[in-house]
């Protein structure tokens, strides 16, 4: 099945969150007798809770491994449950899967963590290890306005996220999922998986290709005005860099000639305080001797005054050493014409620039950094010749990766289709053919040069045509799984999502050919986690689990219910399955023969096709 597909004819996989509907019995595994944690099975999905959602009031299904079916009239709602496990998994949703009456819609789907999520979840911020060991749950709402929330592990997620952690869980196959088959990109992910191609690299090395040349392109058609641009800065760098301004000199420069205009003024003040302070005969350092003095005279006769002297004397030291500092000023300090005309000269070449270019004085040394910076890029983009060699760079290491990967779908395309081919023989198709077609692109493109279509041969002698143009629903329907049944063979233990869903793909099939397909489905439970969405008594006959999904009228509303049966209750739905409500002693003696038939059945071998 193409990557990407689901209910609608495309491909979908799965995740989970971790905490589930709460309040709810689960409804055990087929039997009645739960399955602890310890015991259970890795990597697959355990527990399906669903509350309001669609005509589902509220129920709890676990799973187990193998395959497990599930059955019921028309319309009871079994493909609902695959809606809502795909809502939980970060399918779109709406409003109208809310249930009449109610204010939400929740789903929720506890899985195995597969090896390959547990550092994405660490990276995302899950919580990998709370609840069972080793499980993850996945929980979606959606309120009667439309307004989504999802969470993994109990903590807050998006619906991206959902979606990449579900590639690892499920993939689920919708009852019409050849469609996909008959795209292009879906074609091409199918034969890149089976052949183990990873595109990834091929894509980036398309990417790189295609910056490089749209810049060297940019380059070309901007010359002159790169140039223009270039000779327009060059003027304004070179009359900004003969100022040469410094980054604090503006502020240095500002205050260097408030104090130069100020001489005067700065001189005899200093002089005016320096006389008040120590050299006038009545100064305040001659005052506050004259204080202590008279104070030292009778401080004998009251020991409260000490205080005041000693505060006396600390002013008369303050004011000696304040006059010791304008000393020192005045000495150094002396009117100074030229440098203040030479101040005044710089600043006026700093306000000229700056009105020249509408910019305060301050900002002319980050001004002229900046187009220096903007020129060398300038520079950088006339380089025609460095561009040209990125380019051509880029170029060769795409082609290198795209022969690569040509030469592996090559290889892979005969292989597979010789897979499909021997499936297809075992599902009334004999003398029927798979093949795949590989056809040279137009131009080199992100996933290649070449593009892959599956072509069919229903019949010995025919020619195979285009799967689009096959016109027997029921040989689609036989084709996808084929299809799904070699690209999951295909997978080692461990890759790959560990459980398959499959959702009415044995739609238009009957006979000896639905007997078969249900051997297949047990074939893949061997090594994973199948749950099928069957109509169809042969597939459920080979179920290791069979679950019922019927409609109950209860105060004027419609709810649907699942229950797992065992023993006379499955043999009486087999039998419905055969013939219909009224169950005859034939009907239940066949759906007999047919459940032994199905619990000793063996993994349907594969057989090689003639060329």
């Amino acid at each position: 099945m193409p990557a990407g597909a689901g209910m609608d004819g495309t491909r979908r996989r799965c995740v989970s969150q971790r905490r589930g509907l709460q309040g709810r019995p689960a409804l055990g595994r087929p039997g009645g007798r739960p399955v602890p944690p310890e015991s259970a099975e890795p990597d697959m999905l355990h527990r399906l809770a669903i509350r309001d959602f669609v005509i589902v009031d509220a129920l709890e299904i676990e799973f187990a491994s193998g395959l497990s079916v599930l059955s019921g009239e028309t319309g009871a709602g079994k493909s609902i449950l695959v809606d809502a496990l795909q809502l939980a998994l970060g399918s779109r949703g709406d409003a109208g899967v809310v249930r009449e009456g109610a204010a939400r819609a929740e789903t929720s789907a506890e899985f195995d963590v597969p090896p390959a999520l547990v550092p994405w979840l660490a990276d995302a911020g899950f919580d990998a290890d709370a609840g069972d060991a080793g499980r993850m749950l996945l929980r979606r709402t959606i309120d009667a306005q439309g307004k989504s929330r999802a969470w993994i592990n109990g903590s807050g997620a998006t619906i991206a996220q959902l979606r990449e952690a579900a590639d690892q869980l499920v993939d689920i196959h919708g009852q019409h999922a050849w469609q996909g088959l008959t795209r292009p990109p879906a074609v091409r992910a199918l034969l890149d998986a089976h052949a183990q191609i990873d595109a990834a690299p091929l894509a980036a090395h398309w990417s790189a290709w295609r910056a490089a040349t749209q810049a060297l392109a940019a380059a070309r058609e901007k010359q002159g005005d790169l140039e223009r641009e270039r000779e327009r800065l060059a003027w304004q760098i070179g009359e900004v860099a003969k100022l040469a301004p410094g980054a604090d000199e503006w502020a240095e420069l500002d205050a260097e000639h408030t104090r130069l205009a100020h001489g005067q003024s700065l001189l005899d003040a200093a002089r005016a305080a320096l006389d008040a302070i120590s050299e006038a005969d009545a100064s305040a350092d001659s005052l506050a001797g004259r204080a202590i003095d008279s104070l030292q005279d009778v401080a004998t006769f009251d020991a409260r005054l000490e205080g005041p002297i000693e505060s006396l004397q600390g002013a008369q030291a303050q004011l000696q050493d304040a006059a010791h500092t304008l000393a020192g000023y005045l000495d150094r300090a002396e009117l100074d014409p030229e440098r203040l005309r030479e101040v005044e000269a710089r600043l006026s070449a700093w306000v000229t620039l700056a009105r020249r270019h509408r910019r305060p004085p301050a900002d002319l040394p980050a001004l002229l950094a900046q187009w220096q910076a903007e020129l060398k890029d300038l520079d950088d983009a006339a380089d025609l010749d460095g561009l040209e060699r990125a380019s051509d760079a880029a170029r060769a290491a795409y082609d290198a990766e795209a022969r690569r990967v040509s030469a592996a779908r090559r290889a892979a395309a005969p292989k597979f289709a010789a897979a499909v081919t021997r499936t297809m023989q075992q599902l009334g198709m004999a003398g029927g053919r798979f093949a795949v077609e590989l056809v040279a692109t137009d131009a080199p493109q992100s996933f290649g040069v070449e593009s892959a279509e599956f072509l069919v041969a229903g019949h010995a002698g025919t020619t195979p045509r285009p799967l689009s143009k096959v016109a027997s629903g029921g040989e689609l329907s036989r084709i996808a799984l084929a299809v799904a049944v070699v690209g999951t063979e295909r997978q080692g233990a461990g890759e790959g999502p560990s459980t398959l869903i499959f959702d009415e793909v044995d739609a238009g099939i009957g006979g000896a050919v639905a007997e078969t397909v249900g051997r297949l489905m047990k074939q893949l439970g061997t090594g994973r986690q199948v749950l099928a969405v069957t109509h169809l008594p042969q597939v459920a006959a080979c179920a290791d689990h069979h679950f019922v999904v019927s409609k109950r009228a209860r105060a004027g509303t419609t709810t649907s219910a699942v229950e797992p049966v065992a023993g006379e209750a499955r043999v009486a739905e087999i039998a419905r399955m055969l013939g219909g409500e009224k169950l005859s002693s034939t009907s239940l003696a066949h759906a007999q023969e047919m459940l032994a038939s199905g619990a000793e059945a063996r993994p349907a071998r594969t057989r090689k096709a003639a060329p």
